[in-house]
C-alpha cells in the first residue's frame, strides 16, 4: 500500500487562508457588482410644496413618466441642469434663477429622484436627456445645458450628441470609472461598473464654449480627475476655473460661482 503523502500543518493552514482571502476578495467584487448603483445613486424624495413661479412637465420617457421642474420664460434662451447624485434639484433653483434671469429653466429629476418614476442608470439618464432637450429646443433656439458632479457626465453626453449653445460642468469628472479604480485600486473595476459615465470619451465631439467650475478643495472628485477631462476637449473649447476655498458640497456658496455662471452670457 502507498504511504499517504504528509502535508505540514503549516502548509494546510495556508492553503486555508489563501482559499479564504480568495472567497473574500470574490464576496466582495460579487458586491460590488449587485449593489454597485446604490453607491453611485442616492434618490431624493419629491418636494412637498413646488417653488414659487414653476410648474411641472412631465417627460412621458421610455418605462417611466419623468418629472422635470420649470421656471418658464419667454423668448428664445432656455437652460436645463442635471443635478448631482444626492441632489435635490429643486433648491438649486434660487441660485440658477439669480444666474439665468432671462432664460426658461428646466430642472430634471432623474428617474427615482423627485417624484419621477423607474429606476436610475446611465442609458436611463441619457436618454432621458435627449428627450428632454428634444422637447425644450422644439421651443427655444438657444439652449445652455449645466451639469454637476453626477450630472456632469449627463451633460457631456448631451453636449456630444445636441446642438446646445453652451455647457456648464460643475465639479466634473473624467469618468465615474476612473475615480473609482482610484478609490479601489486591488479590485477589477472597468469590469464590475455598469454605468461609467465616460464624459473623457465625449469630451472631443463638443465644439461649443465650454466652462468647467470646481472646488479648490474637493474632497469627492479631486482636482486632478477635472483637470484631465479638460484635456480632452478640442483646443480653445473648454476653460476651468477653480473656486478658491470650497469643497464639493460648499462651491455653490460662494459669490465667485454665481458670477462664473452669469460670465459669457
Amino acid at each position: 500500500m502507498p504511504e499517504k503523502q504528509y502535508i505540514a500543518p503549516w502548509r494546510r493552514g495556508m492553503t486555508s487562508f489563501l482559499t479564504f482571502i480568495v472567497l473574500v476578495y470574490a464576496g466582495v467584487c460579487i458586491s460590488l457588482y449587485v449593489f454597485q448603483r446604490s453607491l453611485i445613486y442616492f434618490p431624493q424624495p419629491e418636494v412637498s410644496v413646488r417653488p414659487a413661479g414653476t410648474n411641472l412637465m412631465i417627460l412621458p420617457a421610455r418605462g417611466a413618466d419623468i418629472h422635470v421642474t420649470v421656471r418658464p420664460r419667454d423668448g428664445r434662451k432656455a437652460l436645463i441642469y442635471f443635478g448631482g447624485n444626492a441632489e435635490n434639484v429643486v433648491y438649486s433653483l434660487p441660485d440658477l434663477a439669480a444666474s439665468f434671469p432671462r432664460h426658461a429653466i428646466h430642472l430634471m429629476h432623474y428617474r427615482g429622484y423627485g417624484g419621477s418614476e423607474g429606476k436610475p442608470s446611465e442609458a436611463a439618464l441619457f436618454a432621458d436627456a435627449l428627450m428632454l432637450f428634444d422637447e425644450v429646443h422644439a421651443k427655444y433656439e438657444h439652449v445652455v445645458v449645466m451639469g454637476r458632479s453626477l450630472g456632469s457626465g449627463v451633460a457631456t453626453y448631451l453636449a456630444s450628441q445636441r446642438p446646445v449653445s453652451r455647457l456648464v460642468l460643475v465639479t466634473p469628472f473624467d469618468s465615474i470609472m476612473a475615480i473609482a479604480q482610484q478609490q479601489f485600486p486591488w479590485l477589477p473595476v472597468r469590469w464590475l461598473l455598469q454605468d461609467k459615465y465616460e464624459s473623457s470619451a465625449y469630451a472631443p465631439k463638443i465644439a461649443v464654449p465650454t466652462l468647467l467650475i470646481t472646488a479648490e478643495h474637493d474632497e469627492i472628485i479631486p482636482l486632478s480627475n477635472t483637470k484631465t477631462l479638460l484635456e480632452f476637449f478640442r483646443p480653445g473649447v473648454a476653460e476651468l476655473s477653480i473656486v478658491a476655498g470650497t469643497g464639493h458640497n460648499t462651491i455653490s456658496e460662494s459669490p465667485e460661482y454665481g458670477r462664473l455662471l452669469r460670465s459669457g452670457q
